[in-house]
């Protein structure tokens, strides 16, 4: 699995935890499932690649504005809690973004 692939699947547990735990919904609402598969097409389509850095210190900023507003939302909420989750994709998310 690339690397591309590891950041898509972890921002669909970030947001599936948020939904789950905030908007107490078994499901992805279309809201949320709109933000993921944009988030995924966003990570699909980095000029950078497999060699992109985080998207926090990117210096090309490729969501929109209020679609990465959403998104920087649900990674705080959900980012300290991957640990009780999914504690081998928070210690991996963690050392990519370093």
């Amino acid at each position: 699995m690339n690397r591309i692939e590891r950041d898509s699947q972890t921002i669909r547990l970030m947001i599936d935890l948020y939904c789950r735990h905030c908007q107490h919904r078994q499901e992805l609402s279309a809201d949320y499932q709109q933000l993921a598969d944009y988030a995924c097409r966003r990570l699909e389509h980095c000029r950078y690649g497999n060699s992109k850095p985080a998207c926090k210190n990117c210096p090309v900023h490729c969501y929109k504005p209020e679609m990465r507003e959403q998104i920087r939302i649900v990674m705080r909420w959900a980012g300290p809690r991957m640990l009780f989750y999914s504690p081998r994709a928070l210690f991996r998310h963690l050392c990519q973004c370093l």
